[in-house]
């Protein structure tokens, strides 16, 4: 297990790797942040809301069970209002629509 800490520690997660691949859980506090996707992820969410807008697209928003791909090699974006949980998912080869 690993601990990620990111922006002053308003983002952290626990990354693990299990006989699937790669996944990381965490928490998203109040803010905008950039991230550098360097594979194709899957984020979704537990609670609260997150807002996010990859290249090319507006910002769109994602409630509990909610999520969205962002495709390798691009930098994307989340805001959150108020703290958020997040799953964030290496592990399938996922399909970007």
């Amino acid at each position: 297990m690993r601990h990620n800490r990111y922006f002053e520690d308003r983002v952290q997660s626990l990354g693990f790797t299990d006989a699937d691949g790669d996944a990381t859980v965490g928490v998203v506090l109040p803010g905008e942040y950039a991230f550098g996707a360097s594979r194709q992820e899957r984020m979704t969410v537990v609670a609260g809301v997150l807002w996010y807008r990859v290249p090319g697209k507006a910002w769109m928003s994602a409630g509990p069970g909610e999520g969205f791909d962002v495709p390798a090699g691009v930098t994307f974006e989340v805001k959150a209002e108020s703290p958020s949980n997040r799953f964030l998912d290496f592990r399938w080869n996922i399909p970007i629509m």
